[in-house]
């Protein structure tokens, strides 16, 4: 049994801007997954840097504030409990438009790799 607790997880700032904790990567753990998953969170009036990961899909599940998703050419609010699809190589950012933190789980299929997450 794997149990980790996002308070052990050391706190990053990555590579589109915003802090993050990576709970599991099949590289850094010991699971079998075909995917990562990670925990974020975008201050309140700050916003991620347009980017795109290269051949992964990645997907939010927003847990906590308020923002405004961008992928592509589309833009959509989103809050608490909202699930938001990014395809892959997809142009994405999303910008806190609410007075609380921001927070979301990443999960990445197939796993988060520095070298296929791009800056626009």
């Amino acid at each position: 049994m794997l149990i980790k607790r996002l308070s052990d997880c050391e706190e990053i700032l990555a590579n589109d801007g915003c802090r993050l904790r990576e709970l599991l990567h099949p590289d850094r753990d010991p699971v079998d997954l075909r995917h990562s998953l990670a925990i974020a969170w975008v201050d309140p009036g700050e916003a991620t840097l347009p980017h795109r990961l290269r051949e992964r899909t990645e997907v939010y599940f927003v847990m906590a504030g308020f923002g405004r998703m961008h992928i592509e050419d589309e833009t959509e609010e989103v809050a608490p409990g909202d699930v938001v699809v990014i395809p892959a190589g997809a142009e994405q950012w999303i910008e806190n438009i609410g007075r609380e933190e921001l927070q979301f789980a990443a999960i990445v299929d197939p796993p988060w790799q520095a070298e296929d997450d791009v800056r626009s």
